[in-house]
């Protein structure tokens, strides 16, 4: 009998896909038990697998309704006895999806995402590889009370910190504030310290409105385009220079939105914080946050609209959502 159950569920993306004979493309085709017959070392692990063929998408059309039905379905596999998750999917999207599993995940159980940024059609495919390593990821004791986490290349990532960084190398994932969790070799995870601690906001969705939207600064940008997002958005993530800066254009236009939806102040680099009072010219991070903008931290602007997304959906009221913020952003 084995030792450590884990539950696969296949979404699509790149690791699933193969030649469409009539565009001459890839598209996702492959079911999860496709993908694990192409892993006989899978064999070899003490370790029962409950297959789910959830999806059959590209990362990129992946959904809000997908995720929550993919938690809901995390959720029951860990009732029934799992020990650990498997999610396989595109690339394009994993930084989110992962980060968005680990705010709706309140167990110890590992949640495993994973993909390849080669499709099985090319020479030195990846995807066995990251499929093996993710299930022993999710069978590993270390990952007791993680989350989710990324496993691409033999590396384990925090959702909170992982980023795609490369639009087609195999090595395209990283954690640029933070370095990886840990490693896997010799069949076990390595971790490199002590894991993180976690913020979870697990309620059910109240069906409330969760329009956010996320708009990013540039150069010699006016605003015009800015106070058009921001009139149709229940929630409105800005994307700032630096530490948290914006034209002076943008300020009037920032101090009516923060008036009537929340609007979280994150920075477009997506490495380090935006800060609270350093600058004091109009548009800097202390003019903004003076003017009801909410703080985003150390959250990359992806994650902060995910966050914002879960908040609004849970009908959390706007002091509830800074308090969130100042919680799952240091």
């Amino acid at each position: 009998m084995a030792t450590k159950t884990v539950a696969i569920f296949s979404l699509g993306g790149t690791i699933a896909m193969t030649t469409d004979p009539a565009t001459g493309g890839v598209v996702p085709a492959l079911s999860a038990h496709d993908l694990l017959a192409a892993v006989p070392a899978l064999q070899g692990l003490d370790v029962e697998l409950r297959v789910h063929d959830f999806r059959r998408l590209p990362g990129a059309s992946l959904g809000f309704d997908d995720l929550r039905a993919l938690a809901d379905a995390l959720a029951e596999a860990f009732r029934a006895g799992c020990d650990g998750a498997v999610v396989t999917q595109g690339t394009d999207t994993i930084e989110e999806t992962a980060y968005l599993l680990d705010l709706l995940h309140p167990g110890d159980q590992p949640v495993v995402v994973t993909g390849a940024m080669r499709n099985p059609t090319l020479p030195g495919a990846d995807g066995p590889a990251n499929v093996f390593a993710a299930v022993v990821a999710a069978a590993a004791p270390e990952l007791s009370g993680a989350g989710a986490v990324v496993v691409l290349g033999d590396e384990v990532h925090a959702a909170r910190h992982v980023r795609k960084s490369h639009s087609t190398s195999p090595a395209a994932f990283t954690s640029p504030a933070a370095g990886p969790l840990g490693r896997l070799y010799e069949g076990r995870v390595h971790l490199h310290g002590p894991l993180a601690a976690r913020t979870v906001f697990a309620d059910p969705s109240t069906g409330a409105p969760a329009r956010v939207g996320l708009y990013t600064a540039t150069l010699g940008d006016d605003g015009t385009l800015l106070a058009a997002m921001a009139d149709a958005c229940d929630g409105l993530v800005l994307a700032a220079f630096g530490v948290g800066h914006v034209p002076e254009s943008f300020v009037g236009v920032l101090d009516r939105a923060a008036s009537r939806i929340p609007v979280v102040l994150a920075g477009r680099i997506g490495n380090g914080p935006v800060l609270e009072r350093t600058y004091g010219f109009p548009g800097s991070e202390r003019d903004l946050l003076a003017r009801g903008l909410i703080r985003g931290g150390h959250l990359d602007p992806y994650k902060a609209r995910l966050l914002l997304h879960v908040l609004l959906a849970q009908g959390r009221k706007p002091d509830e959502i800074t308090a969130a913020f100042a919680t799952a952003a240091h």
